[in-house]
């Protein structure tokens, strides 16, 4: 019955929105620091390039590599002990992963998190025992946009790559889902940038909504 195999995913930015704890996190450091706070839009347009690219947006992109270390460890600190504290499934998501897992689709996850961040957000989200593959930065030898994660999430599943659709809400996920073969679907509900449009990256398919993610997959399948 399914059209693919299996359907793979970005982690921030496509099943889960992390920025409100980025931004809870950033917001507290710039209060301590005597700073108003960056605003939520801005940090949230840049939450997918990364903690240096949030902090530089914070406390100026001038700052130095010595002073953005210790706000780095800090910042990680603080999301280590709490990753989904504000944060949750994009709307549509928990939906659209029953529907998968009803029609016996393995879904997985490619994303250029660390591992141990990665596998505490599915712990928190009861999401650890449900994902059939995990494939973080320290799996390959180049992430995205390298195809590499993605077919190497696909060899794991003992799946035609050619079989597997991939979400993402950044170029570089089409990139790598086209590079691997894989039938690509943007997720413009992402974390783009003031401006971008998701239409530019020429993915297979392109939702701008989350909550049409689940009637979209269901054609896409059937």
């Amino acid at each position: 019955m399914p059209q693919f195999d299996a359907v793979l995913f970005d982690l921030d930015g496509t099943l889960l929105d992390t920025a409100p704890d980025f931004y809870a996190i950033l917001a507290q450091m710039q209060r301590q620091r005597g700073q108003t706070p960056v605003l939520f839009e801005e940090l949230r347009s840049c939450a997918s390039d990364g903690t240096g690219a949030m902090l530089k947006l914070a406390f100026g992109s001038e700052i130095s590599c010595e002073e953005l270390e210790p706000l780095a460890q800090e910042f990680l600190t603080q999301y280590e002990s709490a990753p989904v504290a504000q944060g949750e499934l994009f709307p549509g998501i928990a939906e659209l992963l029953r529907e998968l897992e009803s029609e016996s689709v393995p879904w997985g996850i490619v994303t250029n998190k660390p591992r141990y961040l990665s596998e505490r957000v599915l712990t928190d989200l009861n999401l650890s025992q449900r994902c059939a593959v995990l494939i973080c930065p320290e799996d390959v030898s180049k992430s995205k946009p390298s195809p590499e994660g993605l077919l190497r999430a696909a060899n794991q599943l003992a799946l035609d790559a050619r079989k597997c659709l991939y979400l993402g809400d950044h170029q570089r996920d089409i990139e790598a889902g086209r590079a691997a073969g894989m039938t690509t679907l943007a997720c413009a509900f992402g974390y783009l940038k003031p401006g971008e449009s998701a239409q530019d990256w020429q993915a297979d398919h392109l939702v701008e909504s989350s909550d049409a993610l689940p009637h979209l997959i269901r054609e896409l399948l059937a």
